[in-house]
């Protein structure tokens, strides 16, 4: 009965769940029913969360483009496998699941984690990835230890919606704390510099004026690395996509907007 109550998404309206077996993995994913004839947009959750956090943002981009959330290996509704996926791990899991949906031409986001996920992935598909959207990117080289990082994000806390601890608790009791360690060290170690520089893809790098996690200096780095943009959201800390996502949405529907990512 609690693991019932703990992962039952929330109803958005227009938003289904569907799942599929990739590279051996039942997979969770939340889509909109109603089709938007536009680039699809592909959402990456960070570590020890899953799709639900996103929501405000892509129930708020959705009548502008097609957007798709897969629970990443072990979190959220979707398998647990019985370790703990690096980086470069679930960027192929991601790249197979794409493949099997068909899903030929996309703009990946990620946020926190999920942004390293991102730069993997955009790294290993150009021809797939067409515009990419990293939010709150981890990690900053200036934290960029177990404890640096922890301890970012218990300084992010207070910049927080208290709201937001339901859906926290929910989603790393669904993962397991194990887990969630475990994929802290896998961020910790991935020199995700090294994915940045070799991005293609039009890039906006998104974040909040109050996020300690991934400060403007970490972020005005990474859109150099990416040769990006960089937009910055006022009021928002780490979970921008879940305190600001009209803001968010706007943000990322206009960098989708320019002509190099216009649907071909």
């Amino acid at each position: 009965m609690l693991r019932l109550a703990l992962s039952a998404p929330r109803p958005y309206r227009g938003w289904i769940s569907r799942w599929s077996t990739v590279a051996g993995v039942r997979t969770h994913e939340r889509v909109r029913a109603r089709p938007v004839d536009a680039l699809p947009v592909v959402m990456l959750h960070g570590l020890a969360v899953s799709h639900r956090y996103l929501m405000p943002t892509a129930d708020a981009l959705a009548d502008r483009h097609p957007v798709l959330l897969p629970d990443l290996p072990g979190f959220g509704l979707s398998d647990r496998p019985g370790r703990a996926y690096d980086v470069e791990e679930h960027a192929a899991f991601v790249s197979a699941w794409l493949d099997a949906h068909g899903l030929n031409r996309v703009a990946v986001l990620g946020h926190s984690f999920g942004a390293e996920v991102a730069a993997a992935l955009a790294r290993r598909r150009p021809d797939v990835v067409a515009a990419l959207v990293l939010a709150s990117p981890t990690a900053d080289p200036a934290a960029r230890t177990r404890r640096g990082l922890v301890g970012r994000w218990f300084a992010d806390l207070p910049g927080e919606v208290k709201r937001q601890a339901v859906i926290l608790g929910r989603d790393v009791y669904d993962a397991r704390p194990w887990r969630v360690w475990s994929t802290i060290g896998h961020s910790v170690r991935n020199r995700v510099e090294d994915d940045l520089r070799r991005v293609t893809a039009p890039t906006l790098v998104l974040g909040g004026d109050r996020d300690t996690v991934a400060p403007l200096p970490w972020r005005t780095r990474v859109a150099q690395l990416t040769g990006g943009v960089s937009v910055t959201l006022p009021g928002a800390a780490h979970n921008a996509l879940t305190t600001a996502g009209p803001a968010a949405a706007d943000a990322i529907a206009a960098h989708l907007a320019a002509p190099a990512n216009a649907p071909r």
